[in-house]
Formats: C-alpha cells, structure tokens, sequence
C-alpha cells in the first residue's frame, strides 16, 4: 500500500453507485480505503465509511436464487455512445470465478448477509484507534448506531462483547465507561458483561467502583444473583476472547507500521513533487527531519521523482547520502523498486559511480537487475561515452575512476 488515501477517495462515490449485488467485488477497495482511514488516524473517516457501508441496500445475492440467474450489463467506454459496447454476466459465477482472491481472516471488513461488516480485525482497530485519542463516547455511539442498522439476529451481542474484551485485557475504566454510555442510550446489555467487569474489580482489589457498580446494577433492575458464588465467573465468553486477542494482535502489529505523520508527509510530498513544487517538497522532508520522523521508501522514491522529473540528478546523489544513513540507522534494505529508480536517475545524470554502487547493492541482496533496460537507457543517453578510452588516455585521476565506472558498466550490460 503506497499510502495514496486521497487518490483512492477519489474513486469512492463512483464505487458507491454499484449496484449492491455487486458490492461484493470490491470488498477489497474498501478494505483499502479503510486501512488507509487507520494509518492517517483519521477516526473520522473511518466512521464515515463504516457507515455508508452498514447504511447500504443489502444485496440478494444469496438469499433469491431467482435473482443469482439474472444477468447484469456494464457499459464499455461511455455510456453516451448509441452503438458502444456492453459486457453482459452472471453475478453468480462472477462471485464463484473471481479471479482475486482475499484471505478473510485478515480483512477488516467481510461479507456477511448482503453487506460489508467489521471483521474482528476491523473492529479492533476501531476500538484501538479510539482508545488512544480518548474517545471512547464517540466510539460507543458509533457501536450502538452500527449496532441499530444490523439485522435482528445480529443485533444481540456485538457491543457486549467489547465490553468484555476490554475487561479481559484490563481496561476495566474504559470498559466502564461504554456500559455506562450503552446505559444511557437504553441500549440492552448482556447481564454478563456487568458480572465479568464486577469479578475483575473485586479481583484488582477496587472496591471503590465495584460498589460503584453494584449500584448500577441495581437501578437497572438486573436480576443477577450475586451472593451466588457461580456469579463472579472468569471470563468464558468466545466471541469476546477472540476479539481480544485481535486487539493484542492489532497492537502489536501497530508497533511496527509507519507513523501517521510520516504518511501525511509523504502525501504532502507526493503532491508538491507532482506539482514540480520542489521546494515545498524540500522543506516537507526537512521537516520530518527536525520532527525526528523517520522517513521510509516511500519519501525517498517521491523525492526522487520529483528530482528528476526536473533534471536534478545532481541532488539525488546528495539525497542517496541520506537514504544509505536511513538504511544503516534502522539497519534494512529498502526495496528493489527504489534502487532500480535511483538507478535509472544515475544513469541518466552519468554518475556511473553511484550507478555501480547500487548495482553491488542490488546484487548483494540478490535482486534482479533489468541489464537489458539499463543497457537502452544508457544508448539512449550516452552511447558514445567512453567508447574509444582507456585509463591511459585520462587526464586525471577523477577521469580515470570515471572510466573505469562507465567501462565496467558496458561490461555488465553487454555494451562492445
């Protein structure tokens, strides 16, 4: 994912149009853009799409076999020519000979009922996300409206269990805190949820919000025995254990990815690179450096582009100086289509130096290396370079390594 969030909303109220027997086909656009939605933290924009999806017609794909033998249309080109082409197809064997296959268990979203809804993973990341800015409130009304919209069977269960994930993972507070807001919006709580956040309080010694409580439960008028010892149970619940441990999994996973800010940098340098606004893209990533932001691939490759679609060769060389100290301060090598980018630049600015340096980097790391590519590259911009030279003919030192760069260079790539 090249963190392109704003391109890809772009193309969103076209895919809203989709008829809803089609939406599942592209459960993984808004798979895409909802992951994107988490890695900007736009909590927000995740809400918003959540909804649109849960608001959506659900589709009768699988529920009227009359309807799965009817055929659906889809205009070729526009819709404006009289005479144009049209694509005629059964959504049933559409859905059976897809050829992209996803791997629901690590999706956020999953068809479900003729609609996309939150996987375990999906609402984990929702609960995480909400955990960390300190919105809880919000997040509890954005359940109970998720909640709402689902159908009946469906509807029993879902906000209980992330009250009682949250009290297995030991956040008791923000567990107390969604029962109270599902309290208030009289939305109907498993019994259950009320027994296991007690039994974790009188086992963390918190007597205080146990009596607490106690007293809520009590108002509510909920008929719980607790002077039965069975009452006080540890936590059995599957569905909410299994969303726990997405949680735990989901944190550990968020460890690792790219920070927010780093991908609000790079879209912002994306964009003024695109421009040709190089000096707003410069002084983008001068403020990553100031902000201690660790820029990734991505920064580099649209530095690079935006270089060079200037003719700056001159500057990538002194911005490959700071992607080698990147490599050696996170201790990794960055990917083939970087390298192969820098490359190409070199090639084309006749830094053969640099050219056969990223070569023996390629190399060492076992990738490919396009010789016939480059080697039209380099006809194309310096045919006749150094064709008829030795070392002996240079004027100087400088001339001579530079030689012996474009002469082992020619050899690579099979150049006479």
């Amino acid at each position: 994912m090249n963190g392109m969030r704003d391109e890809l909303k772009k193309f969103k109220d076209h895919v809203d149009m989709v008829s809803a027997t089609l939406i599942c086909h592209y459960q993984q656009f808004y798979v895409c853009l909802l992951r994107l939605h988490f890695k900007f933290n736009d909590l927000d924009g995740a809400s918003a799409l959540l909804l649109d999806l849960y608001r959506s017609p659900e589709s009768t794909i699988q529920r009227d076999p009359r309807e799965q033998q009817k055929s659906c249309t889809v205009s070729i080109g526009s819709e404006n020519i009289k005479m144009g082409s049209r694509l005629q197809f059964l959504p049933k064997k559409l859905q059976r000979d897809s050829v992209y296959k996803t791997d629901s268990k690590n999706e956020l979203l999953l068809y479900k009922n003729g609609k996309l809804v939150l996987s375990n993973k999906g609402m984990a990341k929702l609960i995480i996300g909400f955990k960390k800015s300190g919105r809880i409130n919000e997040l509890s009304k954005l359940l109970i409206t998720i909640q709402n919209m689902l159908i009946l069977s469906e509807n029993s269960s879902s906000c209980s269990d992330v009250i009682d994930a949250c009290i297995y993972l030991g956040w008791l507070e923000t567990a107390h805190d969604i029962l109270e807001d599902l309290e208030l919006e009289k939305y109907c709580i498993r019994e259950g949820s009320y027994v296991s956040l007690l039994n974790a309080y009188h086992n963390t010694k918190m007597l205080r919000e146990a009596e607490g409580l106690l007293r809520q439960i009590k108002r509510a008028g909920l008929a719980i025995n607790l002077s039965d010892g069975k009452s006080f149970r540890s936590f059995e619940d599957r569905r909410a254990l299994d969303l726990a441990n997405s949680i735990i999994q989901n944190m550990r996973e968020e460890d690792k990815e790219v920070p927010f800010q780093v991908l609000e940098c790079n879209s912002s340098i994306y964009f003024f690179t695109k421009a040709k606004m190089i000096e707003d893209a410069i002084q983008t990533y001068r403020k990553m450096q100031k902000m201690r932001l660790q820029p990734n691939a991505l920064t580099f490759f649209h530095l690079i582009c935006g270089y060079s679609s200037l003719g700056m060769y001159r500057e990538i060389t002194i911005l490959w100086g700071d992607i080698k100290r990147s490599m050696e301060n996170q201790d990794t090598v960055y990917d083939r289509d970087l390298y192969e980018l820098l490359l190409l630049c070199f090639i084309h600015g006749g830094y053969f130096e640099r050219v056969m340096e990223i070569i023996g980097l390629m190399m060492e790391n076992h990738m490919f290396l396009d010789k016939w590519r480059y080697k039209i590259e380099f006809l194309k911009f310096h045919r006749d370079l150094y064709r008829n030279l030795t070392l002996s003919d240079a004027k100087d030192e400088t001339q001579s390594r530079r030689i012996e760069y474009v002469k082992a260079f020619r050899k690579l790539v099979g150049i006479g």
